[in-house]
C-alpha cells in the first residue's frame, strides 16, 4: 500500500476515534475538534491539496443547514416554540395524553424544523411540564428523543443526514416525503405503545394533570417568521417543478426572515450552530482523503451493496451497528461515496431511513440524543445508558424491520 494511502487511513482512524471517544486523557478533544484536526492533517500530510480539500466540501449541504438554522433561530426568538409549549400544557389532560402530545408534536416538528433544534428548544419545556405536574421526567424525555429521530426521517430537512442524502441523491422533496412518511408515522405509533409497555405503572395512572399555563405568552411577532417558514416549506415542495434547488430556497427564506422578522438579525445569526457547520465541512474533507485509498475502492466493489433486498437489508444492518460507533451523521457522510456508485433510489432512501432510525438504539446513536441528555443533566436529571437502551433498542429493531419491509414493498410496487 502506498505511503499516502497509509497516512490517509491512519488520519481517518484517529479522527473517528476522536469522534467516538470524546474524552481522551491528556487531549482536549470533542467531535468538531476531532473532525477539524483530521481535515487539517489530510492537507498537512499531503493526502489532499488545499484546492482538493475545499472542493471536497459539499456546500449545498452546508448552505441548506445554514439556511434552516437561521429560520429556526428566528422562529425561536419570535416565540413560536413558546406557543407550542403552551398548547402542549393546555391539552395534556393526563399522563397518556401528555405522552402522545410530546411524541406527535416532537415528531412532526422534527420533520420540518431539524430534530436537533426541536429537542434543544423542547427539552426544557418537557422538564417544566413534568415538574409542575409532579411527574417523573425520564419517560417523557426518552419518548421525546425517540420521536425526534423517528419523525425527522420523513423529510430531507428533518435531520443533517437526510440533508446529505437529499442533496446527493437529487430526490425531489415531495417524493422523499411520500416514500418515508409511512415509516415515520407508524414508528411514532410504535413509540407510544412501547413507552406505555415499558412504563406501565406510570401510564396506568389516569388522574387528571393540573393545568400549569404560566409560560411567557408575550411574543406576538411569530406570525412574520412563521409566514416565511410556510413559504419556504411550499418552496421545498414546488422547487423541483420551478427548477429551484432546496439549498437556494432555504437561503432565500433565511434572508427574507432576517429582513422581515422583528428580531434583531445579529441576535438570530448568533444562534446559528457554526460549530456544527465546521464539523460537517471537516468530515467531508476527511472522507475525501480516505476515499482516495484502495480501502474505499474495495468497499465499493462489495456485492452486498446492490439494488435489491440483500443490499437494502445489509444497509439497515450496517446502519444499526455503525451508528452506535460513530453516530449516524458521520456514518452517513462515510456512506455517501458508496451510494453514489450505485445510484439506487431505494438505497438512498434506505440510508436516510436506516441511519436515522438506528440513532434511537443508544444515547450516542444520534446528536439529538446527546442534546436531550446534556440539557436534562443541567436540571439534575440523568438518563443512564441502560435506562435508555432497554427501550431504545426495542423501538429501533421494530422500526428498522418496518423500514425494510415498507421500502422494499415500495420498490416492488413502483
Amino acid at each position: 500500500m502506498e505511503t499516502q494511502a497509509i497516512i490517509a487511513i491512519v488520519i481517518f482512524g484517529l479522527t473517528y476515534a476522536g469522534i467516538i471517544f470524546t474524552r481522551l486523557p491528556g487531549i482536549n478533544v470533542d467531535r468538531p475538534s476531532a473532525a477539524f484536526t483530521g481535515a487539517v492533517a489530510m492537507v498537512l500530510f499531503g493526502v489532499l491539496s488545499s484546492a482538493e480539500a475545499i472542493a471536497a466540501i459539499d456546500f449545498n449541504t452546508i448552505f441548506l443547514l445554514l439556511g434552516m438554522m437561521i429560520i429556526i433561530a428566528s422562529l425561536q426568538v419570535d416565540g413560536l416554540f413558546d406557543i407550542i409549549s403552551n398548547f402542549t400544557i393546555k391539552y395534556a389532560r393526563n399522563r397518556i395524553m401528555l405522552l402522545r402530545l410530546i411524541v406527535w408534536i416532537t415528531g412532526l416538528a422534527s420533520a420540518f424544523l431539524v430534530n436537533d433544534a426541536v429537542v434543544l428548544m423542547f427539552t426544557p419545556v418537557v422538564i417544566t411540564i413534568c415538574r409542575r405536574s409532579g411527574l417523573r421526567p425520564e419517560p417523557y424525555l426518552i419518548a421525546e428523543i425517540l420521536a425526534a429521530n423517528a419523525g425527522s426521517a420523513m423529510t430531507i430537512t428533518g435531520n443533517p443526514q437526510n440533508m446529505l442524502v437529499g442533496i446527493s441523491s437529487q430526490i425531489p422533496y415531495t417524493e422523499f416525503l411520500l416514500r418515508l412518511l409511512p415509516v415515520s408515522l407508524i414508528s411514532l405509533f410504535l413509540i407510544v405503545g412501547i413507552m406505555r409497555l415499558f412504563y406501565r405503572q406510570e401510564f396506568s395512572n389516569k388522574a387528571k394533570l393540573p393545568v400549569v399555563y404560566d409560560l411567557d405568552t408575550a411574543h406576538q411577532n411569530w406570525w412574520r417568521s412563521g409566514s416565511v417558514f410556510l413559504l419556504v416549506m411550499a418552496g421545498f415542495f414546488l422547487g423541483h417543478y420551478l427548477n429551484l434547488s432546496i439549498p437556494l430556497i432555504a437561503l432565500s427564506g433565511a434572508a427574507l426572515i432576517l429582513l422581515l422578522g422583528k428580531a434583531k438579525p445579529s441576535l438570530v445569526v448568533q444562534k446559528v450552530d457554526w460549530v456544527l457547520l465546521l464539523f460537517f465541512a471537516s468530515l467531508f474533507i476527511v472522507v475525501e482523503g480516505v476515499q482516495k485509498t484502495a480501502l474505499m475502492q474495495s468497499f465499493l466493489n462489495a456485492e452486498l451493496l446492490s439494488d435489491n433486498a440483500v443490499g437494502l437489508g445489509w444497509l439497515h444492518g450496517i446502519s444499526l451497528m455503525a451508528s452506535q460507533i460513530v453516530s449516524n451523521v458521520p456514518f452517513a457522510v462515510l456512506m455517501l461515496p458508496l451510494l453514489q456508485a450505485t445510484q439506487s433510489e431505494m438505497l438512498w432512501l434506505g440510508l436516510a431511513s436506516a441511519s436515522t432510525l438506528a440513532g434511537n438504539a443508544t444515547i450516542i446513536g444520534a446528536m439529538a440524543n446527546l442534546i436531550v441528555i446534556e440539557s436534562a443533566d443541567k436540571y439534575g436529571i440523568r438518563l443512564g445508558f441502560m435506562t435508555f437502551f432497554r427501550v431504545g433498542i426495542v423501538v429501533t429493531l421494530l422500526s428498522l424491520v418496518l423500514s425494510f419491509v415498507l421500502l422494499y414493498a415500495e420498490f416492488l410496487l413502483l
